[in-house]
C-alpha cells in the first residue's frame, strides 16, 4: 500500500469543480435513461462501430437489419471506439499504431487521424477538462487536451497492464485496474497523483471497472478469478466477490440500473447480476459457444451488444430474456465496440460510460 498524500494534497470535499451534478444523487446512471437523449446526438443514425484489432479496420453494423453496412481501415491494432465527452465525436484507439482516428457519428464517416502514443483505452475526467489516455505498455495515464489531444500531464503507474477505470460519484478520484499483476490503483483527479494501490491476489487478472449505480462501490471483472470483485473506493479495499463465469471481462448496466451484465469470455455466456442483492439472477448462454468481450446496451435498453473477440463476430442479446437475436460476422479481432448514439449528458469514455 502506498502512503497517502500529505494533508495539502488530500482530495477536497464536495464534487469536482466543473462536474455536472448527478441527475439523481442515489443513481449515477439516472442521466442515461432511454428518454434522456442529448440534443447533441439527436438525428445521429443508430450504428454499432466495431474495431477489429487483428485486421486494423472498423466495421459498421446497422442494428435494425443486423448487417455490416460499411467499414474502413484505421491504424494498427484498434482496441476501442470511445465517445467524446461532448458526445459529438467517436475516437478509434489505434494502440500499436500510436494514433486516434475520428469518426463523425452524424455520418458514420472516417475523419482525421491524430498521433497519440499507446492509446489502449481512453476516458474523460468528469469535468471534461482532460482526456485520459490509458497508455498500457508505457505504464502511464496521460492527461490530454480533449480537443487537440496534446499532452498536458502524465501519471506513471507502478503496475503492468493498466487498462480500465471509473470515477467516484463526486468525480474526485478514479479507480483503475492493472491486468498483468492484479493491482488496483486510486488516483486523485484534481492533482493527477497516485494516492494508493493494493493487489487483488497473485492470480488476479482485473479487467473492466464500473461504479455501482448507487455510487457506494466499484465492480471489477476478473478473468482469472472468474467473477467480479467488489471494492469500496473510499476505504479503498476489497469487500466482496461475485462468481459469474469463466473469463469475466466486461461490465455494463441495464438502462434502469437494476441489472449488471457481465461477459464471461472464457465460457461464452453473459451473467445477469441483480444490482440490489449482488447475486447472479440468470445466465445467458451463446448457442454453440462464443467469446463475448466488450460492448454496450442499446439506447432503448432492449439489446445488449457484445464483440466476439476470438470468433470474428458480434452478438446481439434480447435483454428481456437473453435469447440471441443475431450473431454477425465481422473481420478478425473485434474488441471494444461502441453502440451509438446513447442517452446521457456526457461521456466518461471507454465504449460509452454515460452520465
Amino acid at each position: 500500500m502506498l502512503a497517502t498524500l500529505p494533508a495539502w494534497a488530500q482530495p477536497a470535499s464536495g464534487p469536482l469543480p466543473g462536474m455536472p451534478p448527478l441527475v439523481v444523487p442515489t443513481d449515477v446512471y439516472a442521466g442515461a435513461r432511454p428518454s434522456a437523449v442529448s440534443d447533441a446526438v439527436k438525428g445521429f443514425p443508430e450504428r454499432i462501430y466495431v474495431p477489429n484489432a487483428v485486421r486494423n479496420t472498423v466495421d459498421i453494423i446497422d442494428p435494425r437489419t443486423f448487417r455490416v453496412i460499411d467499414g474502413f481501415p484505421v491504424g494498427r491494432q484498434p482496441q476501442h471506439v470511445v465517445p467524446s465527452y461532448d458526445l459529438k465525436t467517436l475516437w478509434v484507439l489505434n494502440d500499436l499504431g500510436d494514433s486516434l482516428t475520428k469518426i463523425d457519428p452524424a455520418t458514420g464517416k472516417k475523419g482525421e487521424t491524430v498521433r497519440v502514443l499507446d492509446p489502449y483505452n481512453m476516458y474523460y475526467t468528469p469535468d471534461g477538462r482532460f482526456a485520459i489516455v490509458v497508455a498500457e505498455r508505457l505504464k502511464r495515464l496521460d492527461f490530454r487536451d480533449p480537443q487537440t489531444m496534446k499532452l498536458v500531464d502524465s501519471t506513471r503507474v507502478p503496475c503492468r497492464g493498466v487498462n480500465h477505470m471509473d470515477f467516484s460519484p463526486d468525480g474526485r478520484y478514479l479507480i483503475a485496474a492493472c491486468e498483468f499483476d492484479g493491482t488496483v490503483l486510486k488516483v486523485d483527479v484534481a492533482s493527477r497523483q497516485l494516492v494508493a494501490s493494493f493487489t487483488l491476489g497473485h492470480h488476479a487478472m482485473p479487467q473492466d471497472v464500473r461504479l455501482s449505480p448507487d455510487g457506494r462501490c466499484f465492480f471489477i471483472a476478473d478473468m482469472m478469478s472468474n467473477g467480479v470483485h467488489i471494492v469500496d473506493g473510499d476505504a479503498f479495499k476489497a469487500i466482496g466477490f461475485i462468481p459469474t463465469g469463466r473469463g469475466a471481462h466486461g461490465i455494463y448496466f441495464s438502462r434502469d440500473s437494476q441489472s449488471m451484465y457481465v461477459s464471461n469470455r472464457g465460457e461464452g455466456s453473459i451473467s445477469v447480476v441483480d444490482v440490489a442483492t449482488r447475486a447472479v439472477r440468470t445466465r445467458w448462454e451463446i448457442p454453440g459457444g462464443g467469446s463475448p468481450d466488450m460492448g454496450g446496451v442499446s439506447a432503448d435498453g432492449m439489446v445488449l451488444w457484445m464483440s466476439g473477440r476470438y470468433h470474428s463476430e458480434v452478438y446481439a442479446f434480447d435483454t428481456s430474456d437473453g435469447h440471441l437475436l443475431a450473431r454477425i460476422k465481422v473481420r478478425r479481432g473485434p474488441h471494444g465496440l461502441c453502440v451509438y448514439p446513447q442517452p446521457g449528458r456526457y461521456s466518461l469514455g471507454h465504449t460509452g460510460n454515460m452520465r
